[in-house]
């Protein structure tokens, strides 16, 4: 295999097990009337764009697997269990079945180590995954048919700073861009993460009765705005520039990394990003967003042989 692997794009591809349970597929347990409309036909929009790129593999880069010590990877080739939300257990009880490249895996581990990092390859084959990595990796592609890499998100935001923990993300990305540029593979980087997380702390008697969900206030609304501007104006480095303030005045969840970790990988594009789709999930602020790495890509060497 040659050494010329690629990312063809990176997602922030929100994890609310409400969006699984509305979907209603046949691996999660409860049903549903459905719900968060928006949010889910973004997604379809979403899968129509990244699958139509044929990538061989799917990173995800998930808050809810929380490692102390380092950065851990998944390094056994299949994982099978069920997976249960500890708020939601009524909404996510979810069978999983999981393929995992465990050659990307590895070289994320020794480039990792390469850049000072501290790695661990878990190969526990009890290993439950958590719900965060799954609903990503199920709204982005529901087949399953994609092998994954699955990457824990270390507490150097929580434990030092929102400024130290996203300088560790920023060096993880750059061994994951390293890393699958080695593979050889096509890649799709997917950020768990929500933006706003200010959330509800009861819910409605039916779940996904829509007439009762709403951001949590205006205040998280517009700090959720001003980050998508951001993005869609191509401005990443401002971006990252920003959220640690983002982080403290609307909780958000971009703090556990994943967002940091994918720009970084991206090389902090100045290209405009995609937004499918924005929606509210008990309260929280979520976005479906698109950085098209492949079609910029291919962008920048048309423009070159034109000047050539």
């Amino acid at each position: 295999m040659s050494h010329d692997g690629k990312i063809i794009a990176g997602v922030l591809a929100p994890h609310p097990p409400h969006l699984v349970y509305a979907s209603n597929p046949p691996q999660n347990e409860p049903r549903s009337e459905g719900g968060w409309e928006v949010l889910r036909w973004g997604y379809e929009r979403l899968q129509k764009s990244i699958l139509a790129k044929k990538p061989d593999v799917l990173l995800v880069h998930s808050p809810h697997w929380m490692t102390t010590v380092g950065h851990h990877v998944l390094g056994l080739p299949h994982f099978k269990g069920l997976s249960v939300d500890p708020i939601f257990p009524h909404l996510f009880r979810f069978h999983y079945d999981l393929k995992i490249d465990v050659e990307l895996s590895t070289l994320i581990h020794e480039e990792g180590q390469k850049s000072g990092l501290i790695m661990k390859v878990m190969k526990n084959p009890d290993f439950r995954i958590d719900y965060g990595a799954i609903t990503s990796c199920y709204l982005a592609n529901p087949a399953f048919d994609i092998p994954v890499v699955c990457i824990s998100s270390n507490n150097s935001p929580y434990y030092f700073s929102n400024e130290v923990g996203q300088q560790q993300m920023e060096r993880l990305g750059e061994a994951t861009a390293r890393a699958i540029a080695r593979s050889g593979k096509r890649a799709v980087l997917l950020a768990s993460n929500s933006m706003s997380h200010r959330h509800f702390t009861s819910e409605p008697e039916i779940p996904e009765d829509m007439s009762k969900e709403h951001i949590y206030h205006h205040g998280q609304y517009l700090w959720d705005m001003e980050i998508l501007k951001l993005m869609r104006e191509g401005r990443s480095r401002e971006l990252v520039d920003c959220l640690p303030e983002f982080m403290d005045m609307a909780l958000a969840e971009v703090k556990a990394g994943a967002l940091t970790w994918m720009l970084s990988s991206l090389g902090f594009p100045s290209y405009p990003a995609e937004v499918h789709a924005y929606g509210s999930v008990i309260g929280t602020g979520n976005a479906v967003v698109e950085w098209d790495h492949w079609t910029h890509a291919q962008g920048e060497v048309k423009v070159s042989e034109v000047r050539a």
